[in-house]
C-alpha cells in the first residue's frame, strides 16, 4: 500500500515547536511499518480545523491521485470536525485512513464526523454561556473599551486603503474605454461622460457619469 500522511496543527506555535506534530508522525509511522506500506510523502498544515480552504491538504489529495495511495493521518478530526467537509473528502476520489480508527468504512466516518461536529457545537456554546456570565457579572470582555478610537482609527485607515485600491483597479479597467472614446472625436470630459453613458457604464455607485467623475477617474488612471 502506498500512503500520503498529511499532519495539522491549529497554531503558528505549535508548527515551530512540532508540539502535537511529532506524537502524529510517530503514530502515522507506526501504522506504515506495521502494514509494510510505502511513504509518498507528507503535508503539514498550520490551520484552525474550521477552516476548509487547506492548500496542503489539496497538494497531499493531488499526490493520492497521483500515486494510487491513501490519505493517512493520526486522527479522524485531525481532518476536520464538519461533516460536510469530511463528505467532500470522500468524493475526492480518494481513500483515506485514520489511525486511530483504521477499520473506519465511509458510513462510519461520516458518523464519527457528525459526532466531532456535534461536540464541537457544544464546547463553542458552552464557551459563550461562560462569557456571558461573566460579562453580568461585570467581568470585562476582549480588553478593548480603552482603545476604541484608536481601533477606529486604523479602521477608518485600512477601509480608505482598500477603497483606494478599489478605485484604482476600476480606474485601470475604464482607460481603455476612454480612450476608444477619445479617437472616436471626443475631446471635452462632458463629452466623454457622454460615452460612457451611451455604451451603458455607469459609475461606481451605479451612477450616471459626470464630467467632475471622469476627471475622477482619469486621476486615478494617472496616480
Amino acid at each position: 500500500m502506498k500512503y500520503v500522511a498529511y499532519f495539522r496543527v491549529s497554531t503558528q506555535k505549535q508548527g515551530r515547536s512540532g508540539l502535537g506534530l511529532q506524537a502524529q508522525r510517530d503514530s502515522v509511522s507506526s501504522y506504515i511499518a506495521g502494514v509494510n506500506g510505502t511513504l509518498c510523502g507528507e503535508f503539514t498544515e498550520i490551520e484552525s480545523g474550521k477552516r476548509t480552504d487547506r492548500p496542503e491538504l489539496s497538494k497531499a489529495l493531488a499526490l493520492c491521485r497521483v500515486h494510487g495511495a491513501t490519505l493517512i493521518t493520526a486522527k479522524l478530526d485531525r481532518l476536520s470536525r464538519n461533516v460536510h467537509f469530511v463528505s467532500g473528502l470522500l468524493e475526492s476520489g480518494v481513500e483515506f485512513c485514520a489511525v486511530d480508527f483504521p477499520q473506519a468504512n465511509r458510513f462510519m466516518i461520516h458518523l464519527l464526523a457528525a459526532v466531532g461536529e456535534y461536540e464541537a457545537k457544544l464546547i463553542s456554546d458552552r464557551t459563550k454561556a461562560a462569557l456571558a456570565q461573566a460579562k453580568r457579572r461585570g467581568v470585562q470582555i476582549g480588553g478593548y473599551a480603552d482603545n476604541c478610537p484608536q481601533i477606529a482609527r486604523k479602521g477608518n485607515r485600512a477601509s480608505a486603503v482598500v477603497r483606494s485600491e478599489a478605485a484604482q483597479r476600476r480606474a485601470s479597467d475604464l482607460l481603455p474605454v476612454i480612450e476608444s472614446i477619445r479617437a472616436e472625436g471626443a475631446q471635452s470630459l462632458r463629452q466623454i461622460a457622454d460615452g460612457l453613458n451611451q455604451r451603458g457604464i455607469t459609475t461606481a455607485r451605479g451612477a450616471q457619469w459626470s464630467p467632475t467623475a471622469v476627471l475622477r477617474v482619469m486621476d486615478y488612471a494617472s496616480a
